[in-house]
């Protein structure tokens, strides 16, 4: 019965986390009622704010809009290894270097990077995308499957400043993984009419 109200609840409110399904479901679960759920639903839908953050202040002024917008840069030429591995890695100084030392050294953010490689010193990149400890995501059969990059991460082609816009939670998760035919799916989903082809396993996720 559990397994059924969570299931219906990620189905039918995509906006809350595991944490507030499980607020929803425990108290109807104990009382072996619908009412008080109901009433918690109401609740948190009233509440619900999702995970949707505004732009961290990084270490060095990064735009994204110039790079991957004007200069038409892949993601994947900076984050190398989303395609084979878990995490898409955050560029090292070492690879910004490969560009920006012939390409316009003479600006200020170009010469905080240089002094980063030259000291080695590196830079602590402040994280935008988070996700609970609890979650795992893999990266790799995503991209196989054609999913774009900018279904989860939004257009960061359009963003001088990268934030987090998709509410990165279960019920996302979950409605996407239920819809292998979502419009947002790139034309290479090798498994257009699968529906088992998204795993809904806990385990898969849930570490």
């Amino acid at each position: 019965m559990k397994i059924d109200i969570l299931s219906a609840l990620t189905a039918f409110l995509p906006r809350l986390s595991l944490q507030q399904i499980i607020l929803l479901t425990v108290p109807g679960v104990l009382l072996g009622g619908g009412a008080v759920t109901g009433v918690v639903v109401l609740v948190f839908l009233a509440a619900s704010g999702g995970t949707a953050r505004a732009a961290p202040e990084q270490p060095i002024p990064f735009s994204h809009a110039i790079h991957a917008g004007e200069l038409g840069i892949e993601c994947e030429f900076c984050h190398r290894g989303a395609d084979e591995q878990a995490a898409a890695t955050i560029p090292s100084v070492e690879q910004c270097m490969f560009c920006h030392s012939v390409v316009a050294t003479d600006r200020e953010p170009i010469q905080q990077l240089r002094q980063a490689f030259e000291t080695g010193t590196g830079i602590d990149w402040v994280r935008v995308h988070r996700l609970p400890d609890h979650v795992r995501f893999v990266h790799s059969p995503h991209i196989d499957a054609g999913i774009e990059c900018s279904t989860c991460h939004g257009d960061v082609a359009s963003m001088s400043t990268v934030k987090q816009v998709v509410n990165l939670n279960m019920g996302t998760c979950m409605g996407c993984h239920r819809n292998t035919n979502d419009a947002s799916i790139g034309e290479n989903n090798p498994h257009p009419i699968n529906p088992d082809f998204a795993s809904l396993d806990c385990a898969i996720c849930h570490k």
